[in-house]
């Protein structure tokens, strides 16, 4: 499942970017958010809840749901107008929350695949990191965000989760 959520990462990331850099407008990138959200949560919910749900498959759905939430509340500003401090703060407790998961993830890689996700980890944290600066802290940093955005969607997302599924990187 792991390379169905990160394809979604991916294509969301990559146009989350383009939106902030002004290629897609505000009354249409919900849509993928929307879907992103709904796929991430449901590989979650398999996760927790799932028959074989063990500490390990728990811990895994619980920090994708980092991502349904940040996808749904972005597309929930686009229906409510609100100027995404909210979202802002809920990056930080995110990006702080992603050190002892990148940490940890470094530290016992034990392969190529392992060090890419766990440098993946960084990635994101760095992301969340740039949307509380951006959203919360309101610094002038749009853009530089937008083309961050873009290149973690392809290098986090798309490209991990299409090797994943189709079977080329393991």
């Amino acid at each position: 499942m792991l390379g169905l959520t990160l394809l979604y990462v991916g294509a969301v990331l990559c146009l989350n970017g383009l939106w902030l850099l002004g290629k897609i407008g505000d009354r249409e990138i919900w849509v993928v958010n929307i879907f992103a959200g709904g796929v991430t949560m449901l590989v979650s919910l398999r996760l927790i809840f799932g028959g074989e749900a063990d500490s390990a498959s728990i811990k895994a759905g619980a920090l994708t749901l980092l991502f349904t939430f940040t996808y749904l509340w972005v597309a929930l500003n686009r229906f409510n107008g609100a100027d995404g401090r909210g979202l802002g703060w809920f990056s930080l407790f995110v990006s702080i929350t992603v050190i002892p998961v990148a940490i940890d993830a470094l530290r016992h890689a034990n392969s190529v695949w392992d060090t890419w996700f766990a440098w993946c980890w960084v990635g994101w944290g760095v992301l969340w990191f740039l949307y509380f600066l951006l959203l919360a802290m309101q610094r002038p940093i749009l853009k530089f965000t937008g083309v961050a955005t873009v290149l973690a969607g392809i290098a986090t997302g798309w490209l991990p989760g299409y090797l994943l599924l189709s079977e080329s990187f393991r």
